[in-house]
Protein backbone atom coordinates (compact mmCIF):
# COMPACT_ATOMS: atom_id res chain seq x y z
CA UNK A 1 0.00 0.00 0.00
CA UNK A 2 1.33 3.46 -0.98
CA UNK A 3 2.40 5.84 1.52
CA UNK A 4 0.32 8.49 1.94
CA UNK A 5 1.43 9.79 5.58
CA UNK A 6 4.37 12.39 4.71
CA UNK A 7 1.94 15.10 2.95
CA UNK A 8 0.63 15.62 5.98
CA UNK A 9 4.01 16.72 7.67
CA UNK A 10 4.24 20.23 8.45
CA UNK A 11 6.96 21.98 6.88
CA UNK A 12 9.76 22.51 8.79
CA UNK A 13 8.83 19.93 11.60
CA UNK A 14 11.02 20.41 14.39
CA UNK A 15 12.34 16.75 14.52
CA UNK A 16 13.05 14.01 12.53
CA UNK A 17 10.41 11.69 13.77
CA UNK A 18 6.87 12.60 13.01
CA UNK A 19 3.41 11.25 14.72
CA UNK A 20 0.58 12.32 13.01
CA UNK A 21 -1.94 13.90 15.29
CA UNK A 22 -5.86 14.69 14.03
CA UNK A 23 -9.16 13.97 15.82
CA UNK A 24 -11.87 11.73 15.16
CA UNK A 25 -14.43 13.92 13.85
CA UNK A 26 -17.55 14.99 16.75
CA UNK A 27 -16.58 17.94 18.97
CA UNK A 28 -18.91 19.91 21.34
CA UNK A 29 -20.90 22.19 19.31
CA UNK A 30 -20.91 26.13 20.73
CA UNK A 31 -24.27 26.49 22.59
CA UNK A 32 -25.70 28.62 20.49
CA UNK A 33 -25.30 26.80 17.59
CA UNK A 34 -28.46 24.60 18.85
CA UNK A 35 -30.28 27.44 19.57
CA UNK A 36 -29.93 28.58 16.51
CA UNK A 37 -31.17 25.56 14.77
CA UNK A 38 -34.10 25.67 17.24
CA UNK A 39 -34.81 28.99 16.05
CA UNK A 40 -34.28 28.21 11.98
CA UNK A 41 -36.81 25.77 13.09
CA UNK A 42 -39.52 27.58 14.47
CA UNK A 43 -41.95 28.71 11.99
CA UNK A 44 -42.67 31.71 13.90
CA UNK A 45 -39.10 32.95 14.24
CA UNK A 46 -37.22 35.47 12.10
CA UNK A 47 -34.25 33.05 11.12
CA UNK A 48 -34.04 31.98 7.58
CA UNK A 49 -31.81 30.03 5.56
CA UNK A 50 -29.07 32.25 4.85
CA UNK A 51 -29.13 32.73 9.28
CA UNK A 52 -29.25 28.93 9.83
CA UNK A 53 -26.17 28.62 7.27
CA UNK A 54 -24.02 31.89 8.58
CA UNK A 55 -24.71 29.83 11.81
CA UNK A 56 -23.52 26.81 10.86
CA UNK A 57 -20.33 27.99 8.63
CA UNK A 58 -19.33 30.55 12.15
CA UNK A 59 -19.65 27.08 14.38
CA UNK A 60 -17.45 25.32 11.69
CA UNK A 61 -14.86 28.38 11.31
CA UNK A 62 -14.70 28.27 14.70
CA UNK A 63 -13.54 24.98 16.13
CA UNK A 64 -11.41 24.46 12.76
CA UNK A 65 -9.57 27.05 14.78
CA UNK A 66 -10.00 25.78 17.77
CA UNK A 67 -8.10 22.70 16.33
CA UNK A 68 -5.50 24.66 15.04
CA UNK A 69 -4.83 26.50 18.26
CA UNK A 70 -4.66 23.18 20.33
CA UNK A 71 -1.56 22.40 17.40
CA UNK A 72 -3.59 19.17 15.44
CA UNK A 73 -1.78 18.36 12.25
CA UNK A 74 -5.02 17.12 10.37
CA UNK A 75 -8.10 19.35 11.26
CA UNK A 76 -11.74 18.38 11.19
CA UNK A 77 -14.60 21.51 11.15
CA UNK A 78 -16.30 18.88 14.50
CA UNK A 79 -19.08 18.13 12.34
CA UNK A 80 -20.51 20.99 13.01
CA UNK A 81 -22.95 20.93 10.03
CA UNK A 82 -24.23 17.15 11.05
CA UNK A 83 -26.99 16.01 13.60
CA UNK A 84 -26.21 12.22 13.95
CA UNK A 85 -23.72 9.88 12.02
CA UNK A 86 -26.42 7.94 10.24
CA UNK A 87 -29.04 10.03 10.33
CA UNK A 88 -27.55 12.93 9.08
CA UNK A 89 -26.44 11.06 6.04
CA UNK A 90 -29.71 9.20 5.22
CA UNK A 91 -31.52 12.48 4.74
CA UNK A 92 -29.21 13.11 1.77
CA UNK A 93 -29.81 9.54 0.18
CA UNK A 94 -33.05 8.54 -2.00
CA UNK A 95 -34.54 5.47 -0.48
CA UNK A 96 -34.54 6.53 2.89
CA UNK A 97 -37.68 7.47 4.83
CA UNK A 98 -38.26 8.72 9.06
CA UNK A 99 -41.23 7.70 10.70
CA UNK A 100 -40.03 9.07 13.80
CA UNK A 101 -37.88 8.14 16.78
CA UNK A 102 -36.77 5.01 18.12
CA UNK A 103 -35.96 4.11 22.19
CA UNK A 104 -32.65 3.55 22.05
CA UNK A 105 -31.32 3.38 26.26
CA UNK A 106 -33.27 4.98 29.06
CA UNK A 107 -35.46 8.34 27.64
CA UNK A 108 -32.39 8.94 24.65
CA UNK A 109 -33.76 8.35 21.42
CA UNK A 110 -32.65 7.38 17.55
CA UNK A 111 -34.31 9.10 14.64
CA UNK A 112 -33.78 5.49 13.25
CA UNK A 113 -34.43 5.57 9.22
CA UNK A 114 -36.17 2.77 6.96
CA UNK A 115 -34.77 2.06 3.67
CA UNK A 116 -37.73 2.02 1.70
CA UNK A 117 -36.59 1.72 -2.11
CA UNK A 118 -33.52 1.16 -4.03
CA UNK A 119 -30.92 3.73 -2.30
CA UNK A 120 -29.61 6.44 -5.18
CA UNK A 121 -27.18 9.11 -5.04
CA UNK A 122 -28.83 12.43 -5.03
CA UNK A 123 -27.09 15.67 -4.36
CA UNK A 124 -23.46 15.91 -2.92
CA UNK A 125 -23.32 14.78 0.95
CA UNK A 126 -19.72 17.17 2.69
CA UNK A 127 -17.83 18.65 -0.28
CA UNK A 128 -19.54 22.09 0.91
CA UNK A 129 -18.53 20.96 4.15
CA UNK A 130 -15.00 20.20 3.17
CA UNK A 131 -14.14 23.04 1.05
CA UNK A 132 -15.64 25.30 3.36
CA UNK A 133 -13.49 24.12 6.42
CA UNK A 134 -10.23 23.73 3.23
CA UNK A 135 -10.90 27.73 3.22
CA UNK A 136 -10.62 28.58 6.40
CA UNK A 137 -7.35 26.25 7.33
CA UNK A 138 -4.17 26.42 6.22
CA UNK A 139 -3.56 22.42 7.82
CA UNK A 140 -5.03 19.51 5.60
CA UNK A 141 -8.24 18.65 6.51
CA UNK A 142 -9.87 14.95 7.25
CA UNK A 143 -13.20 14.07 6.19
CA UNK A 144 -15.03 11.57 8.40
CA UNK A 145 -18.29 9.49 6.54
CA UNK A 146 -20.60 6.93 8.20
CA UNK A 147 -19.54 3.96 6.29
CA UNK A 148 -21.84 1.84 4.07
CA UNK A 149 -22.33 -1.22 6.84
CA UNK A 150 -23.06 1.02 9.56
CA UNK A 151 -25.59 3.04 7.36
CA UNK A 152 -27.03 -0.29 6.58
CA UNK A 153 -26.78 -2.00 10.11
CA UNK A 154 -28.72 0.97 11.77
CA UNK A 155 -31.28 1.19 9.60
CA UNK A 156 -34.45 -0.98 9.23
CA UNK A 157 -34.15 -2.55 5.98
CA UNK A 158 -37.71 -2.94 4.15
CA UNK A 159 -36.65 -2.96 0.46
CA UNK A 160 -33.35 -5.51 0.27
CA UNK A 161 -32.78 -9.00 0.70
CA UNK A 162 -30.44 -8.44 3.10
CA UNK A 163 -27.70 -6.07 4.89
CA UNK A 164 -24.92 -6.99 2.84
CA UNK A 165 -26.78 -6.28 -0.35
CA UNK A 166 -28.04 -3.41 1.20
CA UNK A 167 -24.95 -2.06 2.72
CA UNK A 168 -22.62 -3.37 -0.73
CA UNK A 169 -25.26 -0.18 -2.46
CA UNK A 170 -24.59 2.20 0.07
CA UNK A 171 -20.76 1.28 -0.24
CA UNK A 172 -21.04 2.42 -4.10
CA UNK A 173 -22.72 5.61 -3.14
CA UNK A 174 -20.05 6.60 -1.07
CA UNK A 175 -17.28 5.57 -3.51
CA UNK A 176 -19.28 8.18 -5.62
CA UNK A 177 -19.41 10.61 -2.70
CA UNK A 178 -15.40 9.96 -2.08
CA UNK A 179 -14.83 10.84 -5.81
CA UNK A 180 -16.17 14.17 -5.72
CA UNK A 181 -14.67 14.71 -2.18
CA UNK A 182 -10.77 14.30 -3.94
CA UNK A 183 -12.02 16.05 -7.07
CA UNK A 184 -12.72 19.47 -4.75
CA UNK A 185 -9.15 18.31 -3.21
CA UNK A 186 -9.71 16.64 -0.13
CA UNK A 187 -7.21 13.54 0.98
CA UNK A 188 -7.57 12.36 3.97
CA UNK A 189 -10.62 10.33 4.00
CA UNK A 190 -12.26 8.17 7.37
CA UNK A 191 -14.80 5.85 6.97
CA UNK A 192 -16.60 5.70 10.19
CA UNK A 193 -17.58 1.49 11.25
CA UNK A 194 -19.14 1.90 14.75
CA UNK A 195 -20.92 -1.31 13.94
CA UNK A 196 -18.24 -3.99 12.61
CA UNK A 197 -16.87 -4.25 16.06
CA UNK A 198 -20.41 -5.42 17.36
CA UNK A 199 -21.53 -7.37 15.04
CA UNK A 200 -18.02 -9.37 13.85
CA UNK A 201 -19.51 -11.93 11.91
CA UNK A 202 -19.66 -9.84 8.82
CA UNK A 203 -16.55 -8.62 8.70
CA UNK A 204 -16.36 -9.73 5.14
CA UNK A 205 -19.26 -7.27 4.62
CA UNK A 206 -17.38 -4.43 5.62
CA UNK A 207 -14.52 -5.83 3.52
CA UNK A 208 -16.27 -5.68 0.52
CA UNK A 209 -17.55 -2.59 0.76
CA UNK A 210 -13.97 -1.15 1.31
CA UNK A 211 -13.06 -2.52 -1.78
CA UNK A 212 -15.97 -0.82 -3.29
CA UNK A 213 -15.21 2.57 -2.12
CA UNK A 214 -11.74 2.81 -2.79
CA UNK A 215 -12.06 1.55 -6.85
CA UNK A 216 -10.63 3.73 -8.97
CA UNK A 217 -9.64 6.27 -5.76
CA UNK A 218 -6.16 7.92 -6.19
CA UNK A 219 -3.02 5.66 -4.42
CA UNK A 220 -1.72 9.24 -2.50
CA UNK A 221 -5.86 9.59 -0.72
CA UNK A 222 -5.31 8.32 2.83
CA UNK A 223 -8.47 6.49 3.33
CA UNK A 224 -8.99 5.69 6.92
CA UNK A 225 -11.38 3.35 8.78
CA UNK A 226 -11.98 3.96 12.36
CA UNK A 227 -13.83 1.19 14.60
CA UNK A 228 -14.41 2.49 18.21
CA UNK A 229 -16.16 0.50 20.80
CA UNK A 230 -16.27 -3.62 20.43
CA UNK A 231 -14.15 -6.98 20.75
CA UNK A 232 -11.22 -6.23 18.88
CA UNK A 233 -10.25 -9.99 18.66
CA UNK A 234 -13.18 -11.12 16.82
CA UNK A 235 -12.58 -8.33 13.84
CA UNK A 236 -8.19 -8.98 14.20
CA UNK A 237 -6.40 -9.80 12.39
CA UNK A 238 -8.86 -10.06 9.43
CA UNK A 239 -9.30 -6.69 9.09
CA UNK A 240 -5.49 -6.23 8.32
CA UNK A 241 -6.84 -7.47 4.27
CA UNK A 242 -9.18 -4.38 4.11
CA UNK A 243 -7.93 -1.69 1.53
CA UNK A 244 -7.50 1.16 3.91
CA UNK A 245 -4.03 3.24 4.89
CA UNK A 246 -5.11 3.34 8.55
CA UNK A 247 -7.52 1.69 11.43
CA UNK A 248 -8.54 4.29 13.83
CA UNK A 249 -9.13 2.31 17.35
CA UNK A 250 -10.34 3.11 20.80
CA UNK A 251 -8.15 1.68 23.39
CA UNK A 252 -8.44 4.31 26.30
CA UNK A 253 -11.49 4.11 27.73
CA UNK A 254 -10.15 0.43 28.25
CA UNK A 255 -7.39 0.77 29.89
CA UNK A 256 -5.84 -0.46 26.92
CA UNK A 257 -6.92 -4.00 28.30
CA UNK A 258 -7.26 -5.39 24.28
CA UNK A 259 -3.82 -4.16 23.52
CA UNK A 260 -2.72 -7.54 23.19
CA UNK A 261 -4.71 -8.67 20.56
CA UNK A 262 -2.57 -6.70 18.34
CA UNK A 263 1.08 -8.14 19.07
CA UNK A 264 -0.33 -11.49 18.31
CA UNK A 265 0.14 -10.54 14.55
CA UNK A 266 2.00 -7.96 12.94
CA UNK A 267 0.09 -4.95 12.67
CA UNK A 268 0.56 -4.05 8.46
CA UNK A 269 -0.95 -0.89 8.78
CA UNK A 270 -0.29 2.70 10.16
CA UNK A 271 -2.56 2.40 14.08
CA UNK A 272 -4.41 5.41 14.67
CA UNK A 273 -4.34 4.96 18.67
CA UNK A 274 -6.66 6.81 21.16
CA UNK A 275 -5.01 8.31 23.74
CA UNK A 276 -7.61 10.23 25.48
CA UNK A 277 -10.65 8.89 26.45
CA UNK A 278 -13.41 10.42 24.82
CA UNK A 279 -16.20 9.65 27.60
CA UNK A 280 -14.27 10.77 30.28
CA UNK A 281 -14.40 14.90 31.55
CA UNK A 282 -11.05 14.66 33.23
CA UNK A 283 -8.36 16.10 31.07
CA UNK A 284 -5.31 13.23 30.68
CA UNK A 285 -1.55 15.14 31.69
CA UNK A 286 0.98 15.19 29.17
CA UNK A 287 3.08 12.45 31.22
CA UNK A 288 -0.04 10.09 31.09
CA UNK A 289 -0.55 10.87 27.19
CA UNK A 290 2.98 10.57 26.58
CA UNK A 291 2.39 6.56 28.72
CA UNK A 292 -0.27 5.89 26.10
CA UNK A 293 1.42 7.15 23.24
CA UNK A 294 4.25 4.75 24.08
CA UNK A 295 1.52 1.11 24.62
CA UNK A 296 1.02 2.31 20.57
CA UNK A 297 4.47 1.81 20.15
CA UNK A 298 4.52 -2.07 21.32
CA UNK A 299 2.08 -2.33 18.43
CA UNK A 300 3.67 -0.63 15.22
CA UNK A 301 6.67 2.11 15.02
CA UNK A 302 6.57 6.22 15.16
CA UNK A 303 6.63 5.61 11.05
CA UNK A 304 3.13 4.18 11.35
CA UNK A 305 1.54 5.85 14.60
CA UNK A 306 -1.18 8.29 14.47
CA UNK A 307 -2.35 10.12 17.68
CA UNK A 308 -6.22 10.51 17.99
CA UNK A 309 -8.78 10.61 21.38
CA UNK A 310 -11.07 7.64 21.42
CA UNK A 311 -13.77 8.45 19.66
CA UNK A 312 -15.81 11.85 18.62
CA UNK A 313 -15.62 14.22 21.38
CA UNK A 314 -19.15 15.72 21.11
CA UNK A 315 -20.22 14.79 24.58
CA UNK A 316 -17.31 16.65 26.44
CA UNK A 317 -17.64 20.27 27.70
CA UNK A 318 -16.12 22.20 25.45
CA UNK A 319 -13.00 23.45 27.11
CA UNK A 320 -12.39 19.82 28.48
CA UNK A 321 -12.14 18.76 25.06
CA UNK A 322 -9.55 21.57 23.68
CA UNK A 323 -7.55 21.11 27.06
CA UNK A 324 -7.22 17.40 25.81
CA UNK A 325 -6.38 18.31 22.33
CA UNK A 326 -3.48 20.58 23.81
CA UNK A 327 -2.12 18.04 26.23
CA UNK A 328 -2.53 16.05 23.13
CA UNK A 329 -0.40 17.13 20.78
CA UNK A 330 2.34 18.32 24.08
CA UNK A 331 2.75 14.89 24.43
CA UNK A 332 3.01 13.53 20.74
CA UNK A 333 5.77 16.52 20.41
CA UNK A 334 7.87 15.51 23.54
CA UNK A 335 7.54 11.66 22.50
CA UNK A 336 9.25 12.77 19.04
CA UNK A 337 12.28 14.85 20.93
CA UNK A 338 12.60 11.58 22.82
CA UNK A 339 12.64 9.27 19.70
CA UNK A 340 15.16 11.69 18.08
CA UNK A 341 17.26 11.29 21.04
CA UNK A 342 17.14 7.48 21.47
CA UNK A 343 15.41 8.22 25.12
CA UNK A 344 12.81 5.33 23.83
CA UNK A 345 13.23 2.20 22.57
CA UNK A 346 11.44 0.95 19.38
CA UNK A 347 11.28 -2.40 19.23
CA UNK A 348 8.96 -2.50 15.64
CA UNK A 349 10.37 -1.43 12.61
CA UNK A 350 7.80 -0.35 9.80
CA UNK A 351 6.09 -2.54 7.44
CA UNK A 352 3.77 -2.54 4.91
CA UNK A 353 0.87 -4.83 3.73
CA UNK A 354 2.72 -5.91 0.50
CA UNK A 355 5.65 -7.18 2.68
Amino acid sequence: MTDTRDQFRPENHPTDHFLLTTVVGSYPKPKWVDRARDLHEDEDADFDDDAWQEAKDDAARLITDEHERAGLDVVVDGEMRRNEMVEYFAHRIDGYEFNGPVKVWGHNTFDKPSVVSDVEYDETWLVDEYEFTASVSDRPVKVPITGPYTLANWSFNEAYEDTEALANDLADLVNEEVEKLVEAGARYIQIDEPALATTPDDHAIVGDCLERIVDGIPDDVRIGLHVCYGDYSRIYPEILDFPVDEFDLELANGDYDQLPVFLQEEFTADLALGVVDAHVAEVESVPEIKENIQKGLEVVPPEQLTVSPDCGLKLLPREVAYEKMVNLVRAAREVEQELDAGEIEVERSAVTADD
